[in-house]
């Protein structure tokens, strides 16, 4: 299960990089305005940054099965 969330986190990145890259040659060609746009990308990444801190405050504290030691035999 890991693996594959690793994996779709991965693919999702390389969409975001890809996304990112046509606005900046977009923009390098005058197609349109990057100031309005890096404002909005920024205020996305904050919200989402955000956002992915509470799940994984959520997720420790709440979801995460305490660790069991075994005993020595």
């Amino acid at each position: 299960m890991d693996n594959a969330v690793k994996k779709v986190a991965s693919y999702i990145l390389i969409v975001v990089v890809m996304i990112s890259t046509f606005i900046a040659i977009f923009s390098v060609w005058g197609l349109i305005d990057l100031e309005d746009v890096i404002w909005k990308i920024m205020q996305t990444l904050f919200v989402v940054f955000i956002a992915a801190i509470l799940v994984l405050f959520i997720y420790n504290i709440l979801l995460r099965e305490p660790f069991k030691k075994k005993d020595d035999e």
